[in-house]
């Protein structure tokens, strides 16, 4: 079987098409015919090693497709149905077939395309399930720091959705993108805070951050509860800040709310590039690169 992913761990180098054997599903497991196959910064980093994964193995983390085979005691699927989710151990999706975590699994809605599908499990996932972890009051100003890359675009949406105000800050390009959704773009760089105290006189509640480093521990000084920030990027500088560590819902409750909130247009993951397989390579470029102005989804 045709896959895309790493020979051993390192860079872009080591990236290869490989014959692989179809996989078979184990407990708690689905194997689907692979329609559409999201990518992600976290795909470059389970090839570098970061998450201590060694190859050859397959990338790909979220797919949609078409159920063709069950393992053993997993039901609410059936042969034929069409569904999204999160693949086991952050691999395997970009392929002919690949192995989909039954509990991090839904049902995908006619009104919701492959493309559109295979991008939630996890970038608009990971934005939902901070959203769910800040629990802010409807009027609560939230500050995206990233809020034009893949996982700020969602939480924009989904915070503005709950009734947020919401602050983004977002290279210049992508102050229209950011403004679309509902967000107040800000840029980044020197006088960052007095912007963002211009755009939130209020002051800020909590801060959702997407960048790390000194552009997080600048920001951080808006909050007065440090205990309202949490890091997708540094995870270590936020809990030296006070901050929280971002524990994901891997769950069917979660795909199938996105999946709705995409149906009632609250909810658009902006699926930029749509690629075949077969140029796998430069679609994991964009994204390491930081070029993608949206999400990109590979397909057959």
């Amino acid at each position: 079987m045709r896959a895309y992913g790493f020979t051993e761990v390192g860079g872009p180098e080591k990236q290869a098409f490989l014959e692989v054997p179809v996989p078979e599903p184990g407990p708690d497991e689905v194997r689907v015919r692979v329609r559409a196959a999201g990518v992600n910064p976290g795909d470059w980093r389970v090839r570098d090693g970061s998450y201590g994964t060694s190859g050859p193995a397959a990338l790909g983390r979220e797919v949609a497709g078409t159920v063709v085979a069950l393992g053993p005691g997993v039901s609410g699927f059936a042969i034929g149905d069409e569904v999204f989710g999160g693949c086991p151990g952050m691999v395997g999706g970009w392929a002919d077939e690949a192995v989909v975590t039954a509990s991090f699994a839904a049902h995908r809605p006619d009104g919701v395309s492959p493309e559109v599908a295979a991008s939630l499990p996890v970038a608009a996932g990971t934005a939902f399930d901070a959203l769910n972890r800040l629990a802010l009051p409807d009027g609560a100003t939230l500050l995206v720091n990233g809020a034009g890359g893949g996982v700020g675009v969602p939480a924009v949406q989904l915070a503005v959705a709950r009734g947020l105000r919401v602050v983004g800050v977002a290279s210049p390009a992508k102050h229209d993108l950011v403004a679309g959704f509902g967000g107040i773009p800000v840029a980044y760089g020197d006088g960052v805070l007095e912007r963002v105290r211009a755009a939130a006189p209020g002051g800020v509640d909590a801060i959702f951050d997407m960048v790390g480093g000194d552009a997080l521990r600048t920001v951080a000084t808006l909050l007065a509860d440090p205990s309202r920030l949490t890091s997708i990027a540094d995870r270590p500088l936020a809990a030296e800040l006070g901050g929280f560590s971002l524990e994901r819902d891997r769950s069917t409750a979660v795909l199938t709310e996105l999946a709705r909130l995409v149906l009632a247009g609250e909810l658009d993951p902006h699926v930029t590039e749509i690629r075949p397989l077969s140029d796998a390579a430069a679609a994991l470029a964009l994204v390491e690169g930081g070029h993608a102005t949206g999400k990109v989804v590979l397909v057959p």
